[in-house]
């Protein structure tokens, strides 16, 4: 059967990974089709709005979408398209893993293998109630924290711990201080563990947590957390295996999900085709993983490692004299041996 699924090329060098993505995924034969969809700078030119309706139809319709980078306009629309799409989607699971890759400007080039689950759609982050005094003297937002977001974010860390065999789960906090709000999210979080006794449950406060992760990142497995904090996290993850070109994303909801590279659209090396579709093919393997493809997904990572470790189609980030449909081409060659 074929499956299809909405494609955001996106803005800057979003259409160049993704049709390398695509090359990669269509040379697989992983059975999809494919609905493209207009988001972004692109959208905004050519309808006139950032997030046309018929985009948000398509994603409604098809369930799963694989997006590449877009840019938000400064001074207008949205504050960002990405929380949009969560806020409308109820997209309340952020997935970030990060793995250490070989011939990678690493700082740990082996022993990173956790996955960071950021809840989505409360917290500080969505940035609700913002104000300023008249004299431009004082800023506040609210802050609020839910029981139902708490306990359906800490649920699904423990679901992925079990699905995929990890055995650790790091609540991450920082009820000390914030004990209302932090507070609430770590109760929860141990109301919810005492129902996975198979699964260790560690916590551990944010401030901490980034040091550890810094000192010996291989103490964690699954860390999940609220949404400004695992917003921080997930790119100091990111950080420890090389940086954002290696840093996949999807956002789960119960009716939706979309995969997606978390870098930006790059507009400075846009059309060059050089630009390292890696995160956005990693993105691509979350999302096959999600459709019930997990062996074609291990393949697709083992291609991605196959490539970095042979070193001879990479992309100039990585050292190497490729541009980005070699490199794509490169991939998809193991991928299918």
């Amino acid at each position: 059967m074929t499956q299809t699924i909405t494609v955001i090329r996106g803005d800057g060098i979003g259409p160049e990974i993704m049709d390398a993505t695509l090359h990669v995924l269509d040379a697989m034969n992983v059975g999809l089709s494919y609905e493209f969809a207009d988001a972004g700078l692109v959208a905004l030119e050519k309808h006139g709005e950032l997030l046309p309706a018929a985009t948000m139809d398509s994603i409604r319709k098809n369930r799963i979408a694989l997006k590449s980078p877009l840019t938000t306009p400064v001074g207008e629309g949205f504050s960002s398209i990405n929380v949009e799409l969560r806020k409308r989607f109820d997209l309340y699971a952020n997935v970030r893993p990060a793995k250490s890759f070989p011939n990678t400007k690493s700082r740990f080039p082996s022993g990173v293998d956790l996955i960071t689950v950021r809840e989505n759609t409360e917290g500080a982050y969505i940035g609700e109630g913002q104000t300023l005094s008249e004299d431009g003297e004082t800023a506040m937002l609210t802050q609020k924290i839910t029981r139902r977001g708490s306990e359906r974010i800490v649920r699904y860390a423990f679901d992925l711990a079990r699905k995929t065999g990890r055995k650790k789960v790091t609540v991450v906090h920082k009820a000390n201080i914030l004990k209302s709000t932090s507070g609430l999210f770590l109760k929860t979080a141990r109301e919810v563990a005492q129902q996975y006794p198979d699964i260790q449950c560690n916590e551990m406060i944010v401030d901490n947590t980034c040091m550890q992760l810094v000192m010996r990142p291989e103490q964690f497995d699954i860390i999940v957390t609220t949404n400004l904090f695992g917003d921080i996290i997930s790119d100091l993850c990111a950080g420890l295996v090389g940086g954002l070109g290696l840093a996949p994303g999807a956002n789960i909801g119960t009716d939706a999900a979309i995969f997606e590279a978390v870098h930006g659209s790059a507009p400075d090396i846009a059309g060059k085709g050089i630009a390292n579709p890696c995160a956005l093919l990693l993105g691509a393997a979350q999302m096959l993983d999600h459709l019930g493809q997990p062996d074609k997904a291990t393949k697709l990572r083992e291609a991605i490692i196959a490539t970095l470790e042979a070193k001879d189609s990479l992309t100039p980030d990585l050292g190497g004299e490729a541009n980005t449909m070699a490199f794509a081409k490169a991939i998809a060659s193991r991928a299918t041996a």
